[in-house]
């Protein structure tokens, strides 16, 4: 797979997460419905967060490192983009509970931080 495919596939499969989370926004009474409409809601922003990140990571290290540095670096955008999209869920959800204070959103960078030197440790 090439990397101009790859790129394409992203794009098509965020595209059609960033039409999902419209229908789950404009179909979905947050007010009304049950734990499932809350689940499928933070499930699609997933993916269009992760796709999103996905996108600019590769992005960035095409312009900054050139093609041939940012196939070999693919798997690492691909988990960083992963790790981001979860980091802004996770203070979402903290959010949408009330919960989020400054220092419980530094702990989520921090753990996502850790989790990301855990795998670049084992590379």
């Amino acid at each position: 797979m090439t990397l101009k495919s790859y790129i394409w596939g992203i794009r098509i499969i965020t595209l059609i997460s960033l039409v999902a989370l419209g229908a789950v926004v404009y179909y979905i009474d947050p007010e009304n419905s049950s734990l499932i409409g809350v689940i499928l809601f933070y499930l699609v922003a997933f993916f269009v967060l992760s796709g999103i990140f996905n996108l600019m990571l590769i992005f960035l290290r095409r312009k900054l490192l050139g093609n041939e540095m940012a196939v070999k670096n693919i798997d690492l955008s691909f988990r960083q983009g992963i790790l981001l999209a979860v980091m802004i869920i996770a203070i979402m959800i903290l959010q949408s509970y009330q919960m989020l204070i400054w220092w419980d959103a530094l702990l989520v960078v921090a753990g996502v931080f850790l989790v990301e030197l855990y795998f670049l440790s084992r590379e």
